[in-house]
């Protein structure tokens, strides 16, 4: 079964991110607290949704699929962004991924979006091997560029600005 999350859901949430950074050896990363997930989750101005795969017999939370709105204008048209998806690794082979992202392209086409997209890293061979096959390409004409912490600050007051 895939569903929406609820606010009841916010440690298993939790724990799922944590097992996603420990899988992308990512774990350092991580630094929010529950309350943070959960005002930004389910609080007044959600900025995320999450859609959780969950075996019928026991209830058990096996994967997650955290995703947002973005939009593109060059389609004129909103799209969605997967920001995670991960299955425990004692329930991964089952289809859980697939199904999670069959449910996130339903969504996709039920709310008008253009695109479903994500990034996932170089070295993660078989999760490159799964997207292809379920017709992803890559987009390698592209390059992703971040700011955070401390140059985030810089770039909002104007700090780093070179006025050479």
């Amino acid at each position: 079964m895939i569903r929406f999350a609820t606010e009841r859901d916010i440690d298993v949430i939790g724990q799922l991110i944590r097992g996603l950074a420990e899988y992308e050896r990512l774990a350092h990363e991580v630094s929010w607290t529950p309350d943070q997930l959960k005002h930004n989750l389910f609080g007044p101005r959600p900025y995320a949704e999450v859609l959780l795969a969950e075996e019928d017999a026991t209830h058990e939370v096996v994967g997650f699929a955290l995703f947002f709105h973005n939009f593109s204008t060059f389609l004129g048209k909103p799209g969605i962004y997967l920001e995670d998806l991960f299955v425990r690794p004692a329930h991964r082979g089952k289809g859980w991924g697939k199904a999670l992202l069959r449910e996130l392209a339903k969504l996709a086409v039920q709310r008008g979006c253009g695109r479903l997209e994500w990034w996932v890293l170089d070295w993660n061979e078989p999760a490159i091997e799964f997207y292809k096959s379920l017709g992803a390409r890559p987009m390698d004409e592209w390059t992703v560029f971040r700011v955070t912490g401390e140059a985030l600050g810089m770039l909002a007051s104007g700090t780093n600005e070179d006025d050479g």
